[in-house]
């Protein structure tokens, strides 16, 4: 297990996608990353799907918005608890997902789903959640003029008497869903036990989601997963801590130690393609900007932070950044979006001072 020290954050990002522009009416009718117009405020905003983060890229769609020079705010929109059904998942919010996106400068709005539709082949699940807009809509309406920091907001969101307040709307919510399309959904009393542990205090309630993070961090560190290739050294379990009394539980992909330098790699595989995909890439970079401002990893004085992306079908290796990049993806059959992808990674990682390996061992 390694111990690491966050002090301080900062990062130059160079990636950046083209964000479809809505006048905002109803959130649920907007793409997953998006600018909104709303009360005067231009918004960059994401919306996760779960509240847990390893579901459909929450992270790169953050990063398609971290930092958007046309945004008044960046926003991300989160449902406090997401029920699948009894045939399907139950997830909770985490202390430590809000705590990123505060470091981020990132302004979480948490809501709930009132509306799905019986899943089509599974009994007891549901699909199609969607928010209720009126509860976003206020909220939103709230922030436009909120002048304190995300931290600030955040934290706000997180008061006790806001968190349980939300968590029984939440729960009356999915009570009705239940009925309504009479499918079994997971017991309440899982739901009642998450509100008494947030309500009681924040110090439960941190614990409480450090639990559910490290219980994670533990499955993910025994299963290489099939987007996987590890072959440099071994996974290794993180914990990064913060001044804003945060803690990250990760999963390095591959971890090495040579010539008297530490290597913690964010690894990235495809087995059908020359790069992986540019979710896969993003979600990399997004935990990757925690990685490259760490300060302090504890019994090591040297470290590197790299990007690693390998493929089943590139034959050939190099690592940027790179002064002859463009000589080098010559040489290769990228696609005009992967050497696009390509030529923003070596002018990202040359401003922020970390590596990508591109089936490149070191």
């Amino acid at each position: 297990m390694l111990q690491a020290q966050i002090q301080n954050f900062s990062y130059q990002k160079c990636w950046r996608d083209v964000l479809e522009e809505f006048n905002f009416e109803n959130v649920n009718d907007l793409s997953s990353k998006c600018l909104i117009n709303f009360g005067g405020k231009t918004l960059a905003l994401s919306k996760w799907v779960s509240p847990k983060r390893t579901r459909s890229y929450p992270y790169a769609r953050v990063y398609d918005t971290f930092d958007n020079p046309k945004a008044n705010k960046v926003v991300t929109i989160i449902p406090i608890i997401k029920d699948e059904g009894l045939s399907g998942d139950m997830d909770y919010l985490q202390w430590d997902t809000i705590s990123l996106m505060s470091l981020l400068n990132v302004y979480v709005i948490l809501g709930f789903y009132d509306y799905a539709e019986v899943h089509p082949t599974r009994k007891n699940k549901i699909t199609k959640q969607k928010f209720n807009n009126n509860y976003i809509v206020k909220q939103l309406t709230n922030l436009i003029s909120y002048h304190q920091s995300a931290l600030h907001w955040n934290l706000n969101q997180l008061e006790n008497k806001n968190l349980s307040a939300l968590v029984e709307i939440a729960k009356n919510s999915y009570k009705k869903i239940e009925d309504s399309l009479n499918v079994k959904l997971h017991n309440t009393q899982n739901i009642d036990k998450f509100a008494q542990k947030i309500s009681e205090d924040r110090k439960t309630f941190i614990e409480f989601s450090r639990q559910k993070a490290q219980q994670a961090q533990n499955r993910e560190s025994l299963t290489i997963q099939p987007k996987e290739q590890i072959g440099i050294g071994q996974k290794a379990k993180i914990t990064i801590s913060n001044y804003l009394g945060g803690q990250y539980f990760f999963t390095i992909d591959d971890v090495l130690f040579k010539n008297g330098i530490l290597y913690l790699c964010e690894s990235k595989h495809t087995k059908s393609s020359l790069l992986p995909s540019s979710d896969d890439i993003k979600d990399g970079l997004l935990k990757l900007m925690l990685y490259n401002n760490l300060s302090s990893i504890a019994g090591y004085k040297k470290f590197k932070i790299i990007l690693r992306l390998t493929s089943n079908l590139l034959r050939d290796s190099f690592s940027l950044p790179n002064n002859n990049v463009d000589s080098i993806l010559a040489h290769h059959d990228f696609s005009n979006t992967q050497i696009s992808i390509l030529k923003a990674l070596n002018i990202e990682s040359q401003n922020n001072h970390f590596e990508v390996w591109i089936n490149y061992e070191q």
